[in-house]
């Protein structure tokens, strides 16, 4: 590792209006979960001046955080100092919980950060799909934060993570299920924007909605065929398969009577939908345009086929057909995704683009 990599400043967004010390002087923040994704949170919120404990079941990625420190790499590159901790040192209550992990187990994980919660303290969940709901009836709607990333990482090893996505894109959205204002929203903003611009989001289920778009169609397609996000859309099968995937879950919102929000500024809707053969055409061709800056990008799914783990497609593109068969609109694709990847989790098939053929059964 190169010793210089300490003194490098990210350059991509200053943070200088919000007076951090006033509103974060007597609190305490973690990020629950810190992998890929919640290490380089946690080491551009350190880096930056905000106070951060990173905690983590994996011994080994904790070890490396406290002993070699936190090593961003890809897009952007340094090396930060951070607090990290397992699980099992967890000690006294929190503010600020950023929940991270995979939603296979919230129902235990979210019962026992309650009991690490402060009073006042809010949960600010950064999981895929919709996992608001659920922890609401936890903890409460009230002590509750949703948070979307635009971003994406891969752990490479203990205490490395790298960064897949442009600089450029490391925004975030939050906003709350009552679609108010909530307890500690400022500060958690303030704590987010040490890494990127925050935007307060009114219509949160609608953004909930435009990163579930973007999951089922290119997280599903990267852990179906073994691949990027780039390579998913650049190949022509793969695309139309990606393609059909984005338009049953506008379909799907059209018909629940939801409004999918802009990514980044752009109406995805406008984009990628169609009613018409030339409509679908210019689709088609927007596909690998539109998500050029995280074509590194390699789906969590797969990476947890990869280490033989059980994946989140229920709580991705699953969500997407459940919702579809409540108001009536019909997710062949997105039912396959889930069917293929629950058959590579039992052994029965591998990540391959070879899985393209079975969607013509669909």
């Amino acid at each position: 590792i190169n010793p210089d990599r300490k003194k490098q400043r990210n350059t991509v967004y200053d943070k200088k209006a919000v007076p951090l010390r006033k509103l974060l002087r007597n609190m305490r923040s973690a990020i629950y979960g810190a992998g890929s994704l919640g290490t380089i949170l946690g080491a551009f919120i350190t880096k930056n001046g905000g106070q951060i404990d990173l905690i983590n079941h994996n011994r080994a990625h904790v070890e490396a955080l406290r002993t070699k420190e936190a090593t961003v790499t890809g897009t952007l590159d340094f090396v930060q100092a951070v607090n990290a901790y397992t699980e099992e040192e967890m000690s006294g209550t929190y503010d600020i919980i950023f929940l991270m992990t995979k939603q296979l187990n919230n129902e235990e994980v979210v019962g026992m950060l309650k009991n690490h919660l402060a009073e006042d303290g809010v949960i600010v969940t950064l999981q895929n799909g919709i996992p608001e709901l659920r922890i609401g009836e936890i903890v409460g709607d009230e002590r509750v934060l949703g948070c979307t990333v635009a971003w994406g990482a891969t752990m490479q090893g203990p205490g490395v993570c790298e960064l897949t996505s442009s600089p450029d894109s490391l925004t975030f959205s939050l906003g709350s299920l009552t679609g108010k204002a909530n307890r500690h929203m400022s500060e958690v903003k303030a704590l987010l924007e040490l890494m990127g611009p925050v935007e307060i989001d009114s219509n949160f289920i609608g953004t909930r909605w435009s990163k579930l778009l973007i999951n089922s169609a290119f997280s599903g397609m990267s852990a179906v065929c073994g691949c990027t996000f780039g390579e998913a859309a650049a190949d022509k099968g793969s695309r139309k398969i990606v393609q059909a995937l984005i338009k049953e879950c506008i379909d799907v919102c059209a018909k629940g009577g939801i409004r999918i929000e802009p990514i980044q500024g752009k109406d995805v809707v406008k984009l990628l939908d169609y009613s018409n053969p030339v409509k679908k055409a210019i689709s088609f061709f927007i596909i690998p345009i539109a998500i050029k800056k995280h074509a590194l990008l390699k789906a969590s799914m797969l990476q947890d086929l990869e280490k033989g783990k059980k994946t989140e497609v229920d709580a991705i593109n699953g969500v997407v057909s459940a919702y579809g068969r409540k108001v009536g609109s019909p997710t062949p694709m997105n039912d396959k995704v889930v069917e293929i990847i629950h058959r590579i989790e039992a052994g029965e098939l591998k990540p391959s683009s070879d899985n393209i053929r079975l969607f013509a059964e669909s």
